[in-house]
Formats: C-alpha cells, structure tokens, sequence
C-alpha cells in the first residue's frame, strides 16, 4: 500500500489488488455494488441499473443516515478511470470529487489509487466531514474492495 501525503485538500492511498481491473471497475462502476466495500460505513444502497457507462451519468445512493444522493460522474474511462461529485438531489454540487484509477499490473493483477479531493469545496457545513476522510479511510475502502475482488466478488 502506498500513502500520499496531503496536498492542500487532496487525500489519496493505493493498493496493489490481486485481480484483473476489468473485475475490480465492475464493482466500483456499478452503485448497487459500492456499499459492499464503503469503508466509512456511508452508503446504504443503490438500486440495481445505474452502473456508470460515461461523463455525465448521474446515479443516485441511499446513506446510511437516509439521505439521497446524486452522484455525477465527471471522469470516465472505461476499466481504468471513475470519477464523481455528489450533491444532494437537485441541488448544486459543493465541490467534493471522489475518484478511482486502475493501473493493471500483468494478466491479474492491479493497482488501485483512491483519491478524495475537496479542494473545490464552498459548504462550510462540510469541512469537518471532509477532513475526516484521511488516506486510512480511503486504505478502508480499498482494502474492502480487495476483498471482493481477490475471492471473485
């Protein structure tokens, strides 16, 4: 696993997954699958459908707290790059980014960077929450999705 110390408003870990990137993306690019491997305990459900096909999706997820989200996908390459801004439902996006990339490392294997950047954020209200998401949570996450991914899902 490698940290990435903070840069301004920027947290990233990676991990090396031992499963091709095209399993691992199908896990972070389908909605219904990411409360399987949130870890901060955040996301409720999804429902079935929504899995993320380009820039400019939009799918939405029920938060643990009963929240709904809007989650618009602003980066996207298939099997390597997922990227997106939650708002709550119609209204604007304050600022937050949560973004995957892959790197495949051979026939099975991947590298896997989580990154949380809230360098845009504008909701005071938020920056507490934000700045709980350190590289130990994002490793949380990863580590879960590595779970998943490493037993086939």
């Amino acid at each position: 696993m490698t940290e990435f110390p903070e840069t301004g408003r920027v947290v990233s870990a990676a991990r090396d997954i031992a499963a091709p990137a095209a399993e691992i993306f199908e896990l972070i690019a389908d909605p219904a699958q990411q409360p399987r491997w949130d870890g901060n305990d955040n996301l409720a459900e999804a429902a079935g459908g929504q899995r993320v096909r380009g820039v400019g999706d939009v799918f939405t997820m029920t938060l643990t707290r009963g929240g709904v989200r809007e989650n618009h996908v602003v980066e996207f390459t298939e099997g390597r790059l997922i990227a997106w801004r939650p708002s709550e439902v119609g209204k604007p996006q304050p600022g937050h980014l949560w973004r995957w990339e892959l790197e495949p490392l051979g026939a099975a294997g991947t590298r896997v960077t989580h990154t949380y950047d809230w360098s845009q954020l504008t909701d005071e209200q938020r920056i507490t929450r934000a700045r709980a998401n350190t590289p130990e949570r994002l490793r949380s996450s990863l580590d879960r999705l590595a779970g998943l991914a490493e037993q086939g899902s």
